[in-house]
């Protein structure tokens, strides 16, 4: 492993413009459940509770899937992995972060340049008017009568300001922009099988740029990237600072 840390830490070092890409994987040691994994939320969830047309078919259901994912996310704080790929963000070796996360985790772990592909849990809005509210207001509303917070303006339901199932992926168009701009990714934590948010890291390497995969799994891109550590997140990154 510590080889593969070493060529990693030299690409990143002869790069000019490096993003990191993240998925669930780097907030599971902030005890946030990811979603495909042993312990993941599809396991105990069906998925088309995320989706909009389950959140327009039972709003009640809707919020009682939300209100347990956001409590895990409520508590949680940085863990070593957001706070090195601050670092490397601050000593200008990292230029962007491109998450799929929705826990905020990369900017309360000291990240500036942050592309929250999937929107973030910490605010919910109006399905009409598009009014704003906290999302944990919401959830205490939902906690006390059992049915999905209302607009207190118009009526409508309230939802977390986060990408659903079946909308389009937020800030895509930015994200590409960047990629196209990369000559290296690392990604952490991270399936890659959820598009279009996947094509960021492919991007990057199909117009020639270094691809280094930093997840415990496999994942469809391993067989064009350059570096490919099956580790946790933060044992590869802490490596990585260290051998900078």
């Amino acid at each position: 492993m510590y080889d593969k840390i070493r060529k990693a830490v030299e690409l990143l070092k002869g790069s000019i413009h490096a993003i990191a890409f993240t998925g669930a994987g780097i907030s599971t040691e902030s005890n946030i459940p990811d979603f495909r994994g042993n312990q993941g939320l599809w396991r105990k969830f069906d998925p088309k509770m995320a989706s909009k047309s389950y959140f327009k078919e039972d709003p009640d259901g809707f919020w009682n899937f939300y209100a347990q994912r956001y409590e895990a996310i409520a508590k949680a704080v940085p863990n070593e992995g957001h706070r090195v790929l601050a670092k490397l963000e601050e000593i200008g070796l990292l230029k962007y972060i491109v998450t799929q996360n929705i826990d905020r985790l990369h900017i309360k772990g000291g990240s500036k340049s942050v592309i929250e592909l999937h929107g973030n849990i910490l605010m919910s809005h109006c399905e009409s008017c598009f009014s704003e509210k906290f999302t944990d207001e919401c959830i205490e509303e939902f906690k006390k009568n059992g049915k999905a917070p209302r607009c207190k303006y118009c009526g409508d339901y309230m939802r977390p300001s986060v990408v659903l199932f079946e909308e389009p992926v937020r800030l895509i168009d930015l994200a590409m922009e960047i990629a196209c701009r990369s000559d290296y990714c690392i990604v952490i934590g991270s399936s890659l099988v959820v598009y279009p948010a996947a094509l960021i890291p492919e991007i990057v390497k199909r117009q020639g740029g270094r691809l280094v995969i930093v997840n415990l799994e496999p994942t469809p891109l391993d067989c064009i990237a350059d570096v490919v550590i099956n580790e946790r997140a933060s044992v590869v990154l802490k490596k990585i600072l260290e051998f900078l």
